[in-house]
């Protein structure tokens, strides 16, 4: 089985720690070790490292290439620009499909947390023999625990079963309102959309093309010209005409024949500053406090990470405070989604130097 890691995003919301050239994938905000690198190391696990493929910018080629020493040099595929989930997995899959076209690939993020290897593993090897076996797309549900609104969901049928917990999907639905997240939770047959994925290469080059046609003829050429003295011209060029699009909205929505395993593993997306304090260990005034040179005077339920400079708080109550380098983020606790927004706004009015 060939295993695709996605190490192409920019982690806006972890802003001022996540930069382009160090996005939120290289930092270590759960553990010791990098997210991309626990990744890795969890799909060592289920297949040979010959079989791990990464794809990122070409900007980003030679930090991967130092985090993951283990990584094949022919194994980074090289996209041109992030332009959403299905033009990268699209070309993911057309490069694997030409080494392999009877390849099966299972598609993860570089940056969530997964806690209970064993239970993973479980999972993924039996998407793979539901995808193999028929030809279905399969993606990872994960049990809801709690009415979250920062998640997708996936509502599936209960009688359509391909393998043990493998469920027809009946319908995908936004992140609802938390109204909205509690009825899933009642009707039962709802869970957590986790965007990772297994499927023949051939299989969803096919859907790609079906229901996102000028992507799937982009993608014919690249793949057309892989091998080929020419390919990073054709790539570029082919690249530059390509719409930005989910691999959700494009094909999962739209297509039949689609599987969701029902998983048990402990699974987090880390999608922002609120989530890492959730997870992290708390002091005697729920104080999450990362860094030596913090001094904290009545100070309660705050994250506070400094870089190096001194940090000083004085009867203050659930804030983000993040210092790095040369910027320093002071946020309402349940206000870090907006991050995103202060992070375009910077680039709108070209303050690159602190993106």
């Amino acid at each position: 089985m060939y295993l695709v890691i996605m190490a192409g995003g920019v982690g806006k919301r972890f802003w001022p720690r996540s930069r382009k050239d160090n996005p939120k994938q290289f930092l270590n905000i759960v553990s010791d070790k990098s997210m991309l690198k626990l990744t890795f190391n969890r799909l060592k696990k289920i297949s040979s490292t010959d079989k791990i493929f990464v794809v990122a910018g070409e900007h980003l080629r030679e930090k991967i290439y130092n985090e993951l020493e283990e990584l094949p040099e022919g194994n980074y595929i090289s996209e041109p620009s992030g332009k959403s989930t299905a033009p990268c997995i699209g070309l993911a899959a057309a490069v694997i499909k030409k080494r392999d076209p009877e390849a099966v690939i299972g598609i993860f993020p570089a940056d969530h947390l997964i806690k209970n290897d064993e239970k993973f593993i479980q999972c993924v090897k039996t998407g793979e023999k539901a995808a193999r076996q028929n030809e279905a797309l399969v993606t990872f549900g994960i049990e809801p625990t709690r009415p979250a609104t920062g998640y997708g969901y996936i509502q599936y049928t209960e009688s359509d079963v391909i393998e043990k917990g493998v469920h027809k999907v009946k319908t995908f639905a936004e992140k609802p309102d938390k109204d909205t997240a509690k009825k899933f939770l009642e009707h039962g047959n709802f869970l957590w959309n986790s965007g990772m994925f297994i499927w023949k290469a051939d299989i969803i080059l096919e859907k790609i093309e079906k229901y996102l046609p000028d992507l799937g003829h982009s993608l014919n050429k690249i793949y057309a010209a892989l091998d080929q003295q020419d390919y990073p011209e054709k790539l570029q060029q082919e690249w530059s005409t390509i719409r930005s699009q989910s691999i959700d909205y494009g094909v999962m929505e739209k297509a039949d024949n689609v599987y969701v395993v029902q998983s048990e593993f402990s699974w987090n997306d880390v999608g922002s500053w609120d989530v890492v304090y959730e997870l992290e260990a708390k002091d005697k005034n729920r104080n999450v406090i990362k860094g030596k040179n913090i001094k904290s005077l009545e100070t309660e339920g705050c994250y506070i990470h400094s870089d190096g400079a001194l940090i000083s708080t004085i009867g203050v109550k659930d804030l983000i405070i993040v210092q790095e380098k040369d910027a320093i983020l002071i946020a309402k606790k349940g206000k870090t989604e907006t991050i995103k927004k202060l992070v375009n706004r910077l680039k709108c009015e070209g303050k690159e130097e602190y993106l």
